[in-house]
């Protein structure tokens, strides 16, 4: 079987921070040169292709849909948002998480895994300010229409800030000193992030990634979606009643680049980014078992 892929997942961040204007809302070009790179990652990958468009303060924007197993009724949803916040070229935030997407989508289009159900990879734009907890979000509008075509979805998995790391000790931060208490000092491992409605859910993804994966994997459920749990798409699908988490490496209480400037390739950690893509690709592929 293969694995992920640390020199792709380098290039596929390479080319998205390297696009000016940046990726952000107001940036049109820029973002159709994103619709273009996923959905070509998309087909080469032998993926049924489609665009979902919508409007949001009178401009046109384009979710990127690839779907794998499409004569399944069952589906997995997987997603990573490709825009930014503002004028900085967002590598951890969140080029990591549409490298980690490309290279899911890779290994199922290697490997052809034999599964029961569908997997349905989405990359979404409007994610950031000023369209996040709006109904323009992206991740709602693929929510949405998942919802009214009462669809039957095992869950949803979103890639979200997943390339900083430090083996520094100390190097990780926590909000309270409950979490301190719980989780690891060291910002070496990655999080997975749900709500307890869901909590099964979220410790069957754990223990898969935990299993096929040379990084520490660790799991919270908060008690509702609110502040931390809802700091990404997965809120979107929890408002319609889908079981969905986030891959986090803990953003901004780790990485001190959070819609910053310095958000750079270089602060990058990517043989652990590998890892974090081999223990997903693990969940997706052996969730309904």
């Amino acid at each position: 079987m293969s694995k992920a892929n640390t020199s792709r997942l380098f290039s596929d961040v390479k080319f998205l921070t390297e696009l000016r204007p940046f990726r952000n809302y107001q940036n049109l070009d820029s973002l159709k040169q994103v619709v273009e790179y996923v959905k070509n990652e998309f087909i080469q990958a032998g993926l049924e292709v489609k665009e979902q468009k919508w409007e949001a303060s009178g401009e046109e924007y384009t979710n990127v849909i690839g779907v794998y197993n499409g004569g399944k009724s069952k589906r997995l949803i997987v997603g990573a948002h490709y825009d930014v916040a503002g004028d900085q070229p967002g590598a951890d935030d969140n080029a990591s998480a549409v490298a980690g997407l490309l290279e899911s989508v890779r290994l199922i289009g290697e490997n052809q895994p034999e599964l029961d159900y569908a997997i349905e990879f989405v990359a979404y734009c409007l994610e950031e300010p000023p369209f996040f907890g709006t109904k323009d979000m992206g991740s709602h509008v693929h929510a949405k229409s998942l919802y009214d075509e009462k669809a039957d979805v095992i869950g949803m998995i979103c890639y979200e800030m997943i390339g900083y790391f430090s083996d520094e000790p100390n190097s990780q931060k926590y909000p309270s000193p409950v979490l301190e208490d719980l989780y690891p000092s060291t910002a070496n491992f990655i999080m997975v992030v749900g709500v307890e409605e869901y909590d099964v859910f979220n410790k069957k993804v754990h223990k898969l990634m935990s299993e096929n994966s040379d990084i520490d994997v660790q799991v919270i459920s908060f008690d509702t979606g609110g502040d931390l749990a809802g700091l990404s798409d997965q809120r979107n699908y929890w408002k319609f009643g889908f079981q969905a988490l986030m891959i986090n490496d803990t953003s901004f209480i780790r990485n001190p680049n959070y819609h910053k400037s310095s958000d750079t390739i270089e602060t990058l950690d990517f043989p652990k980014m590998t890892e974090v893509i081999n223990g997903t690709y693990n969940a997706m592929i052996n969730i309904n078992d």
